[in-house]
């Protein structure tokens, strides 16, 4: 592993290393939730674990400033799960390996994990060193975040006592956020049934990969490449041209991540090989224009597959390929209220086929206005139950209305102001902070969102700007240290 504890300042990114060692997956994070216990203990710190293993560490304010109101810093202990398909990295066992990559540092194949692994850092940083000048603290590390916000969900009032909020998973130095979106997910299962492969027929695997994914809210605006949709429009026109069978069709991993890798597995009538390879060269090279600027590194490929036993029937081979088809997926309406921010959007997110017969495809949707989430929802809803799907939707969780005179903005805008010379700017997210669901429970919270510089989180190609994760250190501590009196 690269020594990122070398790099400034110290003690964020040496916690940072060491959190990097701990597997932490959505609903495995048992090891990292025994790490910040230990961490308590050992720092003679007040601390309690909730049955959702959200945990709540005190520190007393510092001399000079115990007239100062209470805050709560939070990050999620989660990490999204991807790696490369040929990446034999194991996220429950092995350690995130790591390099630095010119001004960057990243992860070799797989996601990094720096959403929330940063902020988890900074937090430990605070409670650690004796020297920080700040009021009381409370640092909240919540579970399962990437999966649901489910450890927020499960969070009971009054678990922390702090009026302030700052949270840490934001991915974009330079901007303060004050809201984001709210989401849930529409999951799809269709049934199909199987009949023996036609005599004088030949087998083919296609793949495409090489896609950028990336975070399925702050990425959707990206152009990025969808695998499923690609591979399912070659999939669909094939069907029509050469009476191709579906044997197998899979991609995509996790609903908030667009899906970079996708493959098929499908049957042709032997003498239209010659064809068929053709058609699908011509195929390449439309898409890789299409993607000339977005997507540099997409690949496609097509080579021969062992024969199988049986193909599935064509008439829910014809209600999968058009279900896809037809299903949105990106950017659905933009903002009319803050410029430049996407208001709804969906993503499909994967599809898999798995026993018994059962086809799972899994998508999510995203808005900043509830009944705009509502209708894409049930638009992607109607979609799969045209096609005969059985059709399940989460209950979802609320987004982030902004209070542009919250007085925790003001105080972090002055701070960056006098830290960095610039203002700041002052937005909204397109992606699920678990503030809204805070604000269920505590009303009264006034909250902000900031963090250094984060790429194509939910990807491998994820990684953490350094210059900005010195920024993001001296901005929090300023903000503790300006934190307002208590009336």
């Amino acid at each position: 592993m690269t020594q990122i504890n070398m790099l400034k300042p110290a003690a964020v990114w040496s916690f940072f290393e060491e959190i990097l060692a701990i597997p932490r997956p959505s609903k495995k994070e048992e090891k990292i939730i025994q790490y910040i216990i230990r961490f308590a203990e050992k720092n003679k710190l007040d601390y309690k674990k909730d049955e959702q293993g959200n945990i709540l560490i005190r520190k007393a304010a510092s001399k000079g400033y115990e007239n100062r109101k209470p805050v709560c810093l939070q990050s999620h202990l989660d990490m999204v799960c991807e790696k490369n398909s040929s990446s034999q990295h194991n996220f429950e066992t092995d350690p995130i390996k790591t390099t630095i990559d010119g001004d960057w540092v990243r992860a070799v194949d797989t996601t990094l994990g720096a959403d929330n692994g940063i902020g988890i850092a900074a937090m430990l940083a605070v409670l650690a060193d004796p020297a920080i000048e700040h009021g009381p603290v409370e640092c909240l590390f919540t579970t399962d975040e990437e999966t649901g916000l489910n450890g927020a969900k499960g969070l009971s009032a009054g678990f922390f006592e702090s009026e302030i909020l700052l949270n840490l998973d934001s991915e974009d130095e330079g901007e303060l956020f004050i809201g984001c979106a709210g989401g849930m997910n529409t999951l799809a299962t269709m049934k199909y049934n199987l009949r023996p492969t036609p005599e004088g027929s030949a087998a083919f695997r296609i793949e495409v990969t090489g896609l950028q994914g990336g975070h399925s809210g702050t990425d959707i605006h990206k152009n990025r490449g969808n695998s499923i949709k690609i591979l399912n429009q070659f999939l669909w026109e094939s069907r029509n041209r050469f009476g191709a069978r579906l044997c197998v069709f899979e991609g995509g991993n996790l609903r908030n991540a667009i899906p970079r890798e996708a493959y098929a597995i499908v049957v042709i009538p032997e003498k239209y090989n010659d064809v068929f390879s053709g058609y699908f060269r011509d195929y390449c090279k439309i898409i890789k224009s299409e993607y000339l600027v977005d997507e540099p590194g997409i690949q496609l490929a097509l080579t021969p597959a062992p024969l199988p036993e049986k193909v599935m029937k064509k008439k829910v081979q014809e209600k999968l390929l058009n279900a896809l088809y037809a299903c949105p997926h990106g950017v659905i309406s933009w903002s009319r209220v803050m410029s430049d921010l996407v208001e709804t959007s969906t993503n499909l997110a994967s599809i898999r086929f798995e026993p018994m017969n059962r086809i799972i495809i899994a998508t999510s949707q995203r808005s900043s206005v509830d009944t705009a989430k509502t209708q894409i929802a049930n638009t992607v809803k109607s979609t799969f139950k045209l096609a005969g799907a059985m059709v399940e939707q989460t209950e979802g969780y609320p987004g982030w209305n902004p209070n542009p005179d919250s007085v925790i903005l003001t105080i972090t805008k002055s701070s960056y102001q006098k830290l960095f010379k610039v203002e700041p700017a002052v937005k909204a997210i397109h992606a699920g902070l678990e503030c809204g669901l805070f604000l269920e429970k505590y009303p009264y919270l006034d909250m902000i969102s900031f963090g250094p510089t984060i790429l194509d989180p939910h990807s491998p190609s994820e990684r953490i700007n350094i210059a900005t994760t010195e920024k993001f250190w001296l901005l929090l501590l300023d903000v503790l240290k300006e934190a307002p009196i208590q009336k």
